[in-house]
């Protein structure tokens, strides 16, 4: 259910609301047959994949969730960057999780942002079970967007996917050991096994152009994406809009959203979409149909050719640009904001490595495998009893020579509110990395093979490098972030792998503002559920203007 509460120009003139849109979810186990065999999975209001949200920037969000599950459940808004409010963030380390029977209503706003995003399960490995669902925030009609309103828009949700249910992954998880390949890659909740996978799942009238909103929900790969026939123009990535360069296909990692224009200018029939695993052994494929509304055939059995090798996918990532004169939420161009020319205060340098403990498998950055307290961090920070729960700055800005134990323990940064900090993922496996940043945007600077020494700042692009939220760090190279930690609140910066993630390479950036100003972050919100050792505590001092 979605109510939109506009609030009329006297009203908006007095209290200077913006919009509101409501939802109730409600959250249970179902049976799925997304690879043609029937498992549990994870609905909402009964869907598989969830409800698409559909927002304009600064509205204001209310989500009721109602948790049916046997176990604690949270939802995250990946890309959403949560503006003074990481209470609302859906992280292990800002929330308690809703208990089975309780629901929670999330209340947000999408802040000076547009884009395509998409939401997940942060508890347990949910992910893998469904609970995940596309959120687009479109831009103002104040504001202009550099190209043509699209005839329509389609959210495009790829990602790979395991026939065993998600205990059975927790339970190989637990146990120490390694998740194998998936089964298989799904397009919408689908693959070409799915039942009904032979109907078009999108339409696209003649000589009309649309957009496409594609984001890689997976647990595990990267995949590429292409379209029979049609080149895909792009227009947007994770919420700036880039040089419109236009590519035959896409590499998408996991936790990465692209939005494209497609123009339907071919022989009127049917064309399938394309999604494949990229960096793996066996190429595990997928399709969709897309048919143009007067098709005269099927799609044709001959499908388009994936790109091999990470070579090729380091230099398309080389050939996305920010669109320096566009507008994005705000009516400057994104390119008044010189963020080349900001001097670094910070370097933290961060090396993802496995391990195993005991014989169990963990994952780690810097030698400390991240471990969920039972009380959230940002709870703990706020009711002043961080010490009961976790150590500050247990890692340095630069990672241990040599890692002879994994240490497990809550991972937790303090990093200076308002300072311009640079971070380098440097990834000394043989597979891809993928991580995400709650809370902000970075700007993407540089990834390169090999090891990074401050040389290597000479290599950076300070001019157009696209801001966004997640970065691939390829098999033994490094990539380099920059950004500016103006959003108080306590941020997890993690793999989008699910396996990694869920044995530990995560960890959480603490940014405290000296002042404890409603300028710089909200109080914490009176609904906000309590649990491990801050429960029954006297709520502290509120913040103040």
């Amino acid at each position: 259910m979605v109510v939109l509460l506009c609030l009329s120009a006297g009203a908006m003139v007095a209290r200077a609301e913006d919009p509101y849109l409501f939802f109730t979810w409600n959250v249970t186990y179902g049976t799925i047959s997304p690879l043609g065999v029937p498992q549990k999975g994870i609905l909402i209001n009964g869907q598989f994949p969830g409800p698409n949200i559909n927002s304009t920037t600064n509205n204001n969000i209310v989500l009721n969730v109602y948790n049916n599950l046997d176990e604690p459940f949270l939802l995250t808004w990946s890309g959403i960057q949560q503006r003074k409010n990481s209470w609302q963030d859906g992280t292990l380390g800002t929330m308690c999780p809703i208990a089975p029977g309780t629901n929670y209503t999330y209340h947000f706003q999408v802040k000076d942002q547009i884009g395509t995003y998409f939401y997940y399960p942060t508890t347990s490995t949910h992910r893998a079970a469904g609970g995940f669902g596309g959120l687009r925030v479109n831009s103002r009609l104040l504001i202009p967007v550099p190209y043509a309103d699209p005839e329509d828009e389609y959210t495009v949700l790829i990602g790979d996917w395991y026939a065993k249910s998600h205990t059975q992954l927790k339970n190989f998880l637990d146990s120490g050991r390694s998740l194998a390949r998936p089964d298989g890659v799904l397009i919408n909740g689908k693959s070409n096994k799915a039942k009904d996978s032979d109907k078009p799942l999108f339409t696209m009238k003649p000589g009309k152009t649309y957009k496409y909103r594609i984001c890689n929900v997976g647990i595990k790969n990267s995949l590429n994406f292409r379209i029979q026939g049609h080149p895909m123009k792009l227009v947007e990535m994770e919420g700036s809009h880039t040089v419109q360069n236009v590519y035959d296909s896409l590499d998408v990692h996991v936790g990465q959203c692209y939005s494209v224009l497609v123009t339907a200018d071919q022989e009127p029939k049917d064309y399938y979409m394309v999604a494949s695993t990229r960096f793996t052994k066996q190429v595990l494929t997928t399709t969709a149909i897309i048919s143009y509304t007067n098709s005269k055939g099927p799609a044709s059995p001959e499908l388009p050719p994936a790109p091999e090798g990470w070579a090729w996918s380091l230099n398309q990532y080389r050939s996305f640009r920010w669109n320096l004169t566009a507008s994005a939420a705000r009516p400057n161009p994104q390119g008044s904001y010189h963020y080349g020319q900001i001097n670094i205060t910070r370097t933290i340098k961060l090396v993802n490595s496995a391990h195993r403990d005991s014989g169990k498998l963990r994952y780690s950055l810097n030698g400390v495998s991240h471990v969920n307290p039972a009380t959230p961090l940002k709870l703990a920070e706020y009711y002043q009893v961080p010490e009961k729960v976790f150590q500050y700055n247990i890692i340095s800005d630069e990672p241990p020579a040599k890692i002879e134990q994994v240490k497990q323990a809550p991972n937790v940064l303090n990093v200076t509110f308002r300072n311009y900090v640079e971070i380098i993922l440097e990834n000394h496996e043989k597979s891809i990395q993928s991580y995400n940043l709650d809370g902000y945007s970075f700007f993407a600077v540089a990834i390169e093979p090999g090891r990074w020494t401050p040389e290597k700042r000479s290599n950076y692009n300070l001019l157009d490098a696209v801001s966004r939220h997640t970065i691939q760090v390829f098999p033994k190279s490094w990539a380099a972030i920059m950004l500016t930690f103006d959003n108080a609140g306590m941020w997890n910066l993690r793999s989008e792998l699910l396996e990694n993630r869920y044995l530990g390479q995560e960890l959480y950036i603490s940014v405290v503002s000296p002042e404890r100003s409603l300028r710089d972050e909200y109080n914490v919100p009176d609904s906000t559920q309590l649990c491990g050792v801050v429960t029954g505590l006297p709520k502290p001092p509120p913040y103040t203007i």
